[in-house]
């Protein structure tokens, strides 16, 4: 298990991976504050881990209040949740964790005899488990998802879904993760994922880790491997899905989903549950991130722009459900149309 991040009794502690590949150094969160810079810094990403880096920012915030009655605590924590939910808009799953968290915190207030001290355990126990249950989604998707790739071939994959974007094994590199354990021989091909390098630096990283063949790609090279029949099945992770399927991921997965359909290649999403968005009717309601302008005109501190040239670094892309072969939850694996198959997944998950 790569130790993307964790609760300690000193604060919570994070891999930081802006350093990686060349550096495997932690940093260690003390403060709600710090957790919320660390989610902007992009010292932590991916939305999985983002959603539960924020619980566990929630629970560190009560621990640290010296509020000393539950309507205090209570005014405190919601700066803190508004704190955190301020942090990356896009990725739902930071929204559904503060929901949660808060929800959590409501019933303890409700709770015969509660006080601050019983407010505070009850937050850390929530957030630990939450922590638990993504390690537990991301081997059930695995298993899921698993079947779905070639025995043998190439599978391109485009950012970082795995492990470092989760609390550990991964979403799309959980089922590659998955594939090799029962037997596959599979070659990954990874896009660079410019701006940030998240392909390059990370998935290269942690897949050479587990020993799994990989090739890195920069972004405008997937097209040319596919014609050349090297890539048999596309797989990428999501930062939301929305209600009809459409699915909003690192920018550049745009790209990628229409080769995809272009050389009949199968385009595959793997996310959590805590990913789809069933309040969000379609991409075009997703919020995009505007990331800041020094990701491109820079490189490793060196300018690579001329000054004062327009920029433009939105985080995120939206590939609409039509150029999606299947979604890959916990739940099990959803096929088109995507309007009824996650309602259909949400009813059945309710009763």
């Amino acid at each position: 298990m790569i130790p993307t991040l964790e609760w300690t009794s000193e604060g919570v502690r994070f891999l930081d991976q802006t350093r990686l590949p060349l550096e495997e150094t932690y940093v260690l969160a003390t403060t709600y504050q710090q957790v919320a810079d660390v989610i902007v810094t992009m010292v932590v990403r991916g939305a999985p881990a983002i959603g539960v880096s924020a619980a566990m920012g929630l629970a560190l915030g009560a621990k640290n209040s010296p509020a000393t009655t539950t309507p205090a605590l209570a005014a405190d924590f919601d700066i803190m949740a508004r704190t955190l939910a301020a942090t990356r808009p896009t990725a739902v799953n930071l929204f559904w964790a503060i929901e949660r968290m808060k929800q959590r915190f409501s019933a303890l207030a409700s709770a015969p005899g509660a006080t601050p001290a019983t407010l505070r355990i009850g937050l850390i126990e929530e957030a630990q488990r939450m922590y638990d249950e993504d390690i537990a989604a991301c081997r059930t998707m695995g298993a899921h998802g698993a079947p779905l790739l070639p025995k043998q071939g190439g599978v391109l994959t485009h950012c970082n879904a795995g492990a470092l974007a989760t609390c550990g094994y991964g979403t799309a590199l959980g089922v590659i993760r998955s594939a090799v354990e029962q037997g596959s021989h599979l070659h990954v091909y990874a896009d660079e994922t410019r701006p940030f390098l998240q392909g390059a630096r990370l998935t290269a990283w942690e897949l050479m880790h587990d020993g799994i063949p990989t090739t890195v790609l920069c972004d405008n090279m997937a097209a040319s491997l596919m014609r050349q029949r090297k890539i048999q099945a596309v797989i990428v992770g999501a930062d939301r899905i929305a209600a009809n399927g459409d699915v909003a991921n690192k920018i550049g997965t745009y790209n990628v989903a229409i080769l995809a359909k272009e050389h009949g290649i199968p385009f595959y999403v793997a996310a959590p549950w805590s990913t789809i968005d069933l309040k969000t009717p379609t991409g075009d309601s997703i919020p995009i991130e505007q990331r800041p302008q020094i990701e491109v005109t820079h490189h490793a501190g060196k300018q690579l722009t001329p000054n004062g040239v327009g920029i433009e670094n939105p985080a995120f892309d939206v590939t609409p459900a039509k150029y999606v072969t299947a979604i890959i939850t916990e739940r099990g694996v959803l096929r088109a149309p995507y309007a009824d198959s996650l309602q259909e997944q949400e009813t059945a998950a309710a009763i």
